[in-house]
């Protein structure tokens, strides 16, 4: 594990900012966009700017089909089902509240990872992470869940699936550890915004959209930073610092996005969702170990 610098740890405070920012921009864009046609709309401007900056590097896209394939099904595990269950999600719940249930991403990726990889079995830490996690989740959508409350509780299950294929695309996406990891981006966006398109015009009725200037910032908004650049930000840390410490960045981005939340958008930082969050945060700290493990040297020391 590659130790992180002061560049790196800001490298990844803005790109907590920017992925938390993603939260912030939906709640504002769904003002003016349905859900589909807002994810078509950030899916396709992104891959277009990321297809710009490899033409513009001297990099270019592969041809081979079976590679096009992969990059379908990443984006549809990637792009396609999570941002549009999170979307959707976000007409229901507050944007605080889904950036929260969004971070639980880990617990499912290393629960799938011990039954669909060889080399990433669950540990007793681990597993007591994930009940950790799970008891934050089950703290965040309250006892009114058992009751059927309905569409905020469906809101919330959601975004917990978009959790769920965030982690599928996790270990999917092992397979394009040859390929450049901006042209795996620019090749997963533009595979969702392929199968998004007949999507948007069977579902919704984007031409009859009459959004405001602030919708449309949102949304490029959205595509610019909260995909594009932040896509390119990710794959810099990765190349710097390695996996295990770019997934701290899922610690920052709740706060972010709750701090949009309360802040601009007048949300309510709620007990439950404080006592929640700690909960999902000590889980993920259990999965991710290197808290035990320091405590553990300072007590050998």
């Amino acid at each position: 594990m590659e130790a992180m610098g002061t560049r790196e740890w800001f490298m990844l405070v803005v790109l907590s900012l920017l992925w938390g920012g993603a939260f912030f921009f939906t709640e504002v864009a769904l003002d003016g966009f349905e859900p589909l046609t807002l994810v078509f709309g950030r899916v396709s401007l992104a891959a277009i700017i990321l297809l710009a900056y490899l033409y513009a590097t001297g990099t270019r896209m592969p041809v081979e089909r079976g590679v096009w394939i992969g990059f379908f099904v990443m984006g549809g595990l990637n792009n396609l089902i999570p941002f549009s269950l999170i979307v959707w999600g976000q007409t229901q719940i507050d944007s605080g509240l889904a950036s929260i249930l969004n971070a639980t991403t880990p617990l499912f990726t290393v629960i799938l990872a011990h039954f669909l990889t060889a080399d990433e079995k669950l540990t007793r830490g681990r597993i007591f992470g994930i009940g950790l996690g799970f008891l934050g989740v089950a703290t965040l959508i309250g006892p009114e869940a058992l009751l059927g409350a309905g569409a905020a509780v469906l809101g919330q299950i959601a975004v917990l699936g978009a959790a769920l294929s965030y982690g599928f695309a996790g270990i999917y996406g092992r397979r394009f550890h040859d390929t450049s990891s901006t042209v795996a981006a620019a090749g997963m966006l533009c595979g969702s915004s392929v199968m998004l398109l007949p999507l948007v015009l069977v579902f919704e009725r984007p031409l009859e959209a009459s959004p405001d200037l602030a919708a449309w910032g949102a949304i490029v908004g959205t595509a610019i930073l909260s995909t594009a650049i932040a896509y390119l930000l990710f794959f810099r840390i990765l190349a710097r610092s390695g996996a295990t410490n770019v997934m701290l960045v899922t610690f920052l981005i709740p706060i972010s996005a709750m701090g949009l939340g309360v802040f601009v958008l007048g949300e309510i930082f709620t007990l439950n969702a404080a006592l929640g969050m700690a909960l999902i945060f000590a889980g993920l700290a259990a999965v991710d170990g290197r808290l035990v493990t320091m405590v553990q040297r300072r007590k050998t020391a």
